[in-house]
């Protein structure tokens, strides 16, 4: 799957059925041997406010890829903040 296949979908928590962020906001941490997406990093809180938070979620805890959305299944002790 290519980056481009990704942008603009909404990123959903499974467990707490939450909207985490939408894929163009957010930024990869990538694997530069193998170019392998490692982590997801969501910024969390509101723009305006300009926190520095942000949720950092593995590769392995995507669930599904769907048309419109990436849902994840992430235990609570792996969301980094």
């Amino acid at each position: 799957m290519r980056l481009s296949e990704l942008s603009g979908k909404e990123i959903v928590d499974f467990k707490k059925a939450e909207k985490l962020g939408v894929l163009g906001q957010t930024d990869l941490e990538i694997n530069e041997s193998t170019g392998h997406i490692h982590t997801l990093i969501i910024p969390s809180g509101k723009w305006m406010r300009k926190q520095s938070s942000e949720i950092r979620v593995p590769w392995k805890q995507i669930r599904t890829i769907g048309s419109d959305m990436i849902i994840l299944e992430v235990p609570e002790n792996e969301l980094f903040r």
